[in-house]
């Protein structure tokens, strides 16, 4: 295994490239560190078992992704039915953590305000770069599906700055 390489890069090489993006997603979904740290590790763990051929560099990173999308959501569903005294102490849902408020001028904080369909489209679109093709694909929707989660996230976004934002600005 320590020959193996993912894409041209090796296991390590594809960790410290991809981190970030990897962590982005799983923050942005799950909007607790701790979480997200468990997705994080589980989801190269599954690239480091599976050890999945890829056909390029973009390839790998549509895998990770999807992968730690899927990694996130069953994180949630196993613990749904759980509620812990942290949940219960916790501010309302519909204020930002005190973490994101630091920064507004940082657009992460309106994100996590977002429902997690929005803001998986709106993160993948400006943060990672995605075209709209390319995130119906990795989120396993239609390309009119996420054009109008990017839409309607947009709009909701608006709101939240209360100025205007069009389909060229950058987050």
């Amino acid at each position: 295994m320590a020959d193996k390489t993912f894409a041209g890069l090796s296991y390590d090489a594809a960790l410290q490239k991809y981190a970030d993006t990897v962590a982005g997603v799983c923050v942005m979904r799950l909007q607790n560190w701790a979480d997200a740290e468990d997705c994080f590790q589980n989801t190269f763990i599954k690239l480091f078992q599976k050890s999945p051929d890829f056909q390029s560099e973009t390839h790998l990173k549509a895998w990770l992704i999807r992968v730690a999308i899927n990694e996130c959501r069953n994180y949630i569903a196993k613990n749904r039915r759980f509620l812990s005294l942290e949940h219960l102490e916790r501010e309302p849902a519909t204020r930002e953590p005190t973490v994101w408020r630091e920064n507004e001028s940082d657009v992460s904080w309106a994100l996590m305000r977002l429902e997690p369909k929005y803001r998986e489209v709106l993160y993948l679109h400006y943060c990672e770069q995605y075209k709209v093709n390319e995130i119906a694909d990795i989120l396993g929707k239609s390309p009119n599906t996420v054009k109008t989660l990017l839409r309607r996230g947009r709009d909701k976004l608006k709101k939240m700055y209360g100025g205007d934002m069009d389909e060229s600005s950058e987050l």
